[in-house]
């Protein structure tokens, strides 16, 4: 091994560099992640849903991947950061806090940008935070890095209040909604009833 292969080792390997490489390695992790996700995403709506020629549904899905895995790696980045900072700044320890001001920071810089890709990452989350605070199964021991689902009983009730909401809100103020869930349900409920012989029943959208 030469000897800048040893010193770049130690440098990797080296405890004083270890937070700092981290936010490095969360960059790269974000910008992975974010392809893995949202490339098949695009792709498999581009194919379903996509408009014009596939030129511009090529371009429309690398630039939603794109988007994604960029604003991803920003955001894990600087999370690290400023959990980084905030640990320097109190002599080493975090706060249990830390975690809900990086994360508040993080997300108005990155996510605070109105666009139709953070609007669904955002509402992913948000659905996952109101889903947290639904009772666990009976008997069952939560801990770190264990995830435990919802008491079965609770998320029916869940489920129920949020199905008969959307479709409420679907009928009544469709305005409101998220322009993916929007375009979806305008092809499930309302393209489905409209037809004219046995050829636009079965495979035209409408």
């Amino acid at each position: 091994m030469s000897s800048s292969a040893e010193f770049l080792n130690r440098v990797l390997t080296d405890p004083a560099f270890h937070d700092y490489l981290g936010i490095l390695k969360g960059a790269r992790n974000g910008l992975v992640y974010g392809v893995k996700v949202r490339f098949p995403h695009a792709l498999i709506m581009a194919i379903l849903f996509g408009r014009g020629d596939w030129t511009s549904r090529t371009k429309h899905i690398y630039q939603a991947t794109k988007t994604h895995a960029l604003n991803l790696a920003k955001f894990v980045s600087l999370y690290k950061l400023v959990m980084l900072l905030q640990k320097k700044a109190n002599g080493g320890k975090e706060r249990s806090f830390d975690t809900f001001i990086a994360g508040l920071i993080g997300g108005y810089v990155v996510f605070g940008k109105r666009s139709a890709i953070n609007e669904q990452i955002v509402l992913y989350v948000c659905s996952r935070v109101v889903a947290s605070f639904l009772p666990r199964e009976p008997g069952a021991v939560a801990g770190p890095g264990k995830p435990v689902h919802p008491d079965a009983k609770y998320f029916s009730i869940f489920a129920a209040v949020s199905w008969g909401a959307v479709m409420w809100l679907f009928k009544e103020r469709d305005q409101t909604l998220q322009s993916g869930m929007f375009n979806s349900m305008v092809y499930l409920y309302r393209d489905s009833e409209h037809w004219n012989n046995l050829r636009t029943l079965l495979w035209v959208n409408k």
